[in-house]
């Protein structure tokens, strides 16, 4: 049996719903999951649909070149057909801190999360055990502002080498380049704390606990060359008080990171979030 996933986005009218259900029937496919969001201020539809195929004949390309000639250019639609059965390849990214990594792999290990892990690349070397505990290929690439071309050039040749459909930033303390962006657009996730813009730097908890916040939280969003601006998939708060010292801050700080950037994760690779001005449809 072939499960698979659609995604559909195009502007609002008549008939859409009825049209893709009736085509789902067509050939002979039975829908197990549907949802479907209309921003009414754009005038734009979103829909997501879960199906199984019991003909084997049937195959995903040629479900694929129907849906396009029957209905995806009718509504004008940009669409995605996803076979469920296919993992996405994930790239991690990282630096120095290895809290959201091990919670990464944890969570893979433990078969938690639909995704394959081929590659764990470094801009330093002292996250590679860590790789190495959990059998994963770690390559060391160098990145400053002296060598962002030569560093740039070989994060790509890694990325095409393992084949892979999208890159997390868990905790990579550089900022991506352009043209990566270009070659992985609304695939690259990143986590920060919630503190930004109102404490930027390296030290925001100091900053924060001076001000004597009461809140905290983290924040996972798609990258895009406006620093830490890009469509946001997740976030989550936790309260503090007086009685919390900086490192309270910290610690509540990183666990919020771990949570939030797992459940974005997780939903990208179910693929459960649409992308459009800015913003994110994440469905449930």
């Amino acid at each position: 049996m072939q499960k698979i996933t659609i995604l559909i986005h195009c502007p609002d009218q008549k008939n859409i719903i009825a049209s893709v259900t009736t085509f789902i029937a067509k050939v002979e496919g039975n829908i197990t999951y549907i949802d479907q969001h209309v921003d009414v201020e754009q005038n734009v539809f979103f829909m997501r649909l879960e199906c199984e195929f019991t003909n084997s004949l049937k195959s995903i390309e040629s479900i694929k070149e129907e849906f396009n000639s029957t209905l995806a250019i009718q509504f004008n639609m940009s669409w995605d057909l996803y076979s469920q059965e296919q993992k996405p390849k994930m790239a991690l990214f990282v630096s120095k801190y290895d809290h959201c990594l091990f919670d990464i792999l944890g969570r893979y290990s433990a078969g938690e999360l639909n995704v394959e892990i081929p590659v764990i690349i470094s801009n330093h070397n002292d996250l590679r055990s860590i790789a190495e505990r959990f059998d994963i290929p770690f390559h060391f690439v160098p990145f400053t502002k002296d060598n962002k071309e030569e560093g740039e050039a070989k994060q790509i040749e890694l990325l095409k080498r393992y084949d892979i459909n999208f890159i997390v930033l868990a905790r990579y303390m550089q900022i991506i380049t352009p043209k990566l962006i270009s070659l992985y657009e609304n695939k690259i996730i990143n986590i920060h704390h919630s503190f930004l813009p109102a404490f930027p730097g390296a030290k925001p908890y100091h900053s924060a606990f001076k001000r004597g916040v009461k809140i905290i939280g983290a924040t996972s969003h798609y990258v895009t060359e406006e620093l830490d601006e890009g469509p946001i998939i997740e976030q989550d708060i936790a309260r503090v008080s007086h009685i919390h010292s900086i490192e309270d801050f910290i610690m509540k700080g990183r666990d919020l990171e771990r949570i939030v950037l797992a459940r974005a994760i997780k939903l990208h690779a179910e693929r459960k979030t649409m992308v459009y001005s800015n913003k994110t449809v994440v469905f449930s």
